[in-house]
C-alpha cells in the first residue's frame, strides 16, 4: 500500500540509534515518529534563526515606523 508522504531513509551510528530507541520508548512513540518530530523541531529552529538574521539586516536605526493600524489599511 502506497503512502501519501514520501519516505526518507536516514542512517545513524549505533549509539545515536540506541539513544533514539530509548527516548522513543520513554515517550511511547515509534523511533520513526520521534525522528520526524525532532526533525520538524530542528527545521523550525533553523527557520527562526534565518528569519531573525533577515530582521537584523533590515532593522535600520532611524528608519520610519508605522502604527499597526496604518500598515494594514
Amino acid at each position: 500500500m502506497a503512502t501519501k508522504n514520501p519516505r526518507i531513509n536516514v542512517t545513524f551510528e549505533e549509539g545515536t540509534a540506541g539513544f533514539l530507541s530509548i527516548l522513543a520508548r520513554r515517550e511511547n512513540k515509534s523511533v520513526s515518529s520521534l525522528v520526524r518530530e525532532l526533525t520538524l523541531e530542528a527545521l523550525e529552529l533553523r527557520e527562526d534563526l534565518y528569519l531573525s538574521k533577515i530582521a537584523e539586516e533590515i532593522d535600520v536605526k532611524g528608519s520610519k515606523t508605522y502604527l499597526h493600524e496604518d500598515a494594514w489599511k
